[in-house]
């Protein structure tokens, strides 16, 4: 039997996580559920929260405080968040999206986990509850710790909005057109000469391309500045093998559908 428990704050909702390895946080529950019904029994306690901060979406000048909670179906809703709108409509079908939330999608493996790619990109930074005060640190070092025993109760995620409608790029790469499973994917955010990049399937999790990165860094994006870039596309990562691709077949693809993206070509 899996016990649920209701917190009127995210506070207690942490504080309940941390005194229970056998708990687990309740979102949307597209991850979750799946383990329970599953027959996980490493899970005794479901504990989720009606905080209503876990569920608002709040403009501070050109930064965005997105709760944890919000869902693919509202993050397409709001025009403050534009800029993810193409990013949020590959996550799963229309019920997943109605479900799925943002904070949810920072802890999905591959192949999901799109929208983590695109958070990457443009320096989100997470808030993660505990105690009297959430702590607020960069996403990249959530991700690197993601995988531990304990994982932290994210509260909310901040990002900055680009400048301008295509400061944000992201492409999925797939075999099957449109919504086939994804072999990775790559987000990038212009602004003005500096890029960030970012990849999903490259490595166990999402990943800053910082190779890419310094190969760009102050270039205007053409075919000229783009070729050295990708001649070093694959530093740092480390695929593997499965079911959908091989880490060869990643590998290969990476540089091809890296140069569509940063040049705006179609695939």
């Amino acid at each position: 039997m899996v016990d649920v428990l209701t917190c009127t704050s995210l506070a207690d909702a942490a504080s309940a996580l941390s005194s229970n390895r056998r708990a687990r946080f309740l979102a949307g529950g597209t991850l979750l559920m799946r383990a329970i019904n599953e027959g996980d029994q490493t899970i005794d306690t479901i504990v989720r929260t009606s905080d209503p901060a876990f569920l608002q979406i709040q403009e501070q000048g050109d930064r965005i405080v997105v709760g944890a909670g919000v869902t693919m179906n509202q993050i397409l809703a709001s025009p403050a968040l534009e800029f993810l709108h193409p990013v949020a409509r590959v996550v799963g079908g229309p019920a997943v999206r109605s479900m799925a939330t943002i904070g949810g999608n920072l802890f999905a493996h591959h192949p999901y986990g799109e929208l983590t790619t695109a958070l990457l990109a443009v320096e989100a930074t997470v808030a993660v509850a505990g105690g009297y005060t959430a702590r607020e640190l960069p996403l990249v070092d959530l991700l690197r710790d993601r995988d531990q025993q304990q994982q932290p109760l994210v509260a909310s995620i901040t990002v900055q909005r680009p400048l301008g409608p295509a400061g944000l790029r992201f492409k999925k790469v797939t075999r099957v057109k449109p919504k086939g499973i994804s072999i990775l994917s790559i987000a990038a955010m212009t602004n003005g000469r500096s890029i960030r990049v970012a990849y999903n399937g490259m490595a166990p999790t999402p990943m800053r391309a910082l190779a890419v990165e310094r190969a760009l860094e102050g270039k205007a994006l053409d075919a000229a500045s783009v070729t050295p870039a990708l001649a070093v596309a694959a530093e740092g990562t480390s695929p593997f093998d499965d079911a959908i691709a091989s880490a060869w077949y990643r590998l290969e693809v990476l540089p091809v559908h890296l140069r569509r993206l940063l040049l705006g070509e179609a695939a």
